[in-house]
């Protein structure tokens, strides 16, 4: 079998996904490593309580999650958030930060891990789906919405990396979401169908598609699911920076959660059959409107994404670039992500 492309392969170590060889490992050894222990990669505020929730999308599947509620709300209804991401990320880590902060700054908001992810539920584990993790949104919509606690018509979500585009996804399909914005987004179906830059030739997708379909015919003789290789392992010098980037963050005390499957779980090898040729921003249009925040690193690697949203998309709309941020800055970094700008852009449209 021919080596793919430095391209693919870039997109492919980054993500954790299939590669040309596809490693084997048992749906048992992945989900051992989710008996964890309650490890945040943040401190929680003290004007913040958080408690453990779930809620099941329409699929069924048991979501697993966290609320975050200011302190001093007392009894007043609340405008609230869903917040996920990023992709192979769990809640304990970005998206939990972001739902520290902005229930610090009076909202409801509920950070939660995405459909056979984390402590949600779904077998096998470790998969992705551009339908379901879009449904996953709207059913954090559907719990905020029955909260005593919650104005159901000042409901927002924010969605990090490759959540972004999924948040943009639910927002154009979901009436209820009255105000969306991502934060150094990726488009998961562009960068798995065309790779980074959309630099993947016809004969490149049409080999990935052809080692994918010959994947599933193993699947289906051993009655179980090959795993591609660990999220984000050790890379050798010459590696693109952007990967290395991944590295410090998954893979080091910084952002490292054993139930993250970029911090050395995997992905299920055929997860990106499904993204190869389902667009999910094909309505990015109908979010109009509701306005768009799109927030992004100057220096991102992944900036083209939004800055590609942002062309499509109808006012009201607002891409913010954040000067000399690369992609990662913008899951962990407080004094870089604009909190300030998040919250008063869904106190002004969330009423």
């Amino acid at each position: 079998m021919k080596k793919i492309t430095l391209i693919i392969a870039a997109v492919i170590l980054s993500l954790g996904q299939l590669a040309a060889q596809t490693k084997q490992q048992s749906t048992n050894k992945n989900s051992k490593k989710m008996e964890t222990t309650e490890q945040y990669t943040f401190e929680l505020s003290k004007n913040v309580t958080r408690q453990k929730i779930s809620f099941k999308n329409r699929y069924g599947i048991t979501l697993s999650g966290d609320l975050y509620l200011p302190k001093n709300a007392g009894n007043q209804k609340l405008a609230a958030l869903a917040i996920s991401g990023p992709f192979g990320a769990v809640k304990e880590q970005s998206s939990g930060l972001y739902a520290n902060q902005m229930a610090e700054r009076g909202f409801a908001v509920v950070a939660f891990d995405p459909s056979y992810t984390g402590e949600s539920s779904g077998e096998p584990r470790n998969l992705a789906s551009p339908e379901i993790n879009t449904e996953d949104f709207s059913a954090a919509v559907d719990f905020l919405g029955i909260q005593k606690n919650v104005d159901r018509n000042k409901i927002g979500i924010i969605g990090i990396c490759g959540f972004g585009g999924f948040a943009l996804n639910a927002t154009a399909v979901d009436k209820r979401v009255k105000a969306v914005a991502t934060a150094t987004m990726y488009d998961m179906t562009r960068v798995m169908s065309k790779g980074y830059n959309d630099s993947v030739t016809l004969e490149q997708r049409t080999k990935m598609l052809e080692q994918i379909g010959q994947q599933r015919w193993k699947d289906t003789e051993n009655g179980t699911f090959a795993y591609g290789p660990e999220g984000n392992k050790a890379l050798t010098d010459d590696a693109p920076q952007f990967l290395k980037n991944y590295y410090a963050y998954y893979r080091t005390k910084r952002g490292y959660h054993e139930r993250s499957v970029n911090s050395g779980n995997a992905w299920t090898a055929t997860t990106p059959l499904a993204f190869m040729n389902m667009p999910i921003l094909t309505y990015i249009k109908e979010i109009s409107p509701r306005p768009i925040l799109i927030i992004v690193g100057e220096k991102a690697h992944s900036r083209y994404f939004s800055e590609t949203a942002y062309e499509n998309a109808v006012e009201p709309k607002e891409l913010m670039i954040i000067p000399n941020a690369v992609h990662i800055d913008l899951y962990d970094k407080v004094d870089v992500i604009p909190f300030a700008k998040l919250e008063v852009f869904f106190k002004e449209n969330l009423k």
